[in-house]
């Protein structure tokens, strides 16, 4: 069986456990507290040197890292895989943004200001450029799902969970999607889809 190292509070592992659960796919869950150092022991580390989750124990013990990496190989040959060469291309494109335009900005600020009680004096003067950052992503968003109702080929896939994953907490960070009605219809069509589940977590 699947085990799945994780954070409930993760985006990163929340888009893991949506494609896992509207795949139908049984795991076992093992909850690793990032903010009590429980990626960072001799233990884990031999999981994922890189001491971080989501980690995805495969059937054979071959240790996943990774949450993008994951969702491709969970869903090769599903109905969540890009079907072509420039679609496979497309769902890259949107999920190296996911990693490189949105969630050092979005998820970062929502890391801050959801599970802190108090930002570092660092942290109060990089939050401006975060949250501008993260305005941006989410107007790329908008403008791209002005025309097309999921990102890649006009159905839901993989581009989309990973997307989704720190989209639909970005209020968690005070980002006001008020005015994204794109985003704000996109993320309804993604909660509507078969097998959703939602994102379980206290801070």
């Amino acid at each position: 069986m699947l085990t799945l190292y994780d954070f409930m509070g993760s985006g990163n592992g929340y888009k893991v456990r949506l494609l896992l659960a509207q795949l139908g796919l049984e795991y076992t869950l093992v909850e690793r507290d990032i903010l009590k150092g429980e990626t960072r022991t001799p233990e884990f580390l031999a999981k994922n040197p890189n001491g971080r989750i989501p980690t995805l124990q495969l059937e054979d013990g071959t240790h996943l890292a990774e949450s993008d990496a994951i969702l491709w190989y969970l869903a090769e040959g599903t109905r969540f895989a890009p079907e072509t060469r420039l679609e496979r291309a497309q769902t890259l494109q949107w999920m190296f943004f996911e990693q490189y335009s949105h969630e050092p900005y979005i998820a970062v600020a929502r890391f801050w200001k959801h599970f802190f009680a108090k930002l570092t004096p660092q942290q109060e003067i990089e939050l401006p450029s975060r949250m501008e950052k993260g305005y941006a992503a989410l107007g790329v968003m908008e403008r791209h799902l002005a025309r097309n109702r999921f990102f890649v080929g006009d159905r839901y896939g993989i581009a989309d969970i990973a997307l989704y994953g720190y989209t639909h907490v970005a209020c968690e960070g005070d980002f006001n999607l008020d005015n994204f009605p794109q985003v704000n219809a996109w993320l309804a069509r993604v909660a509507d889809e078969p097998g959703h589940v939602i994102m379980e977590h206290k801070n």
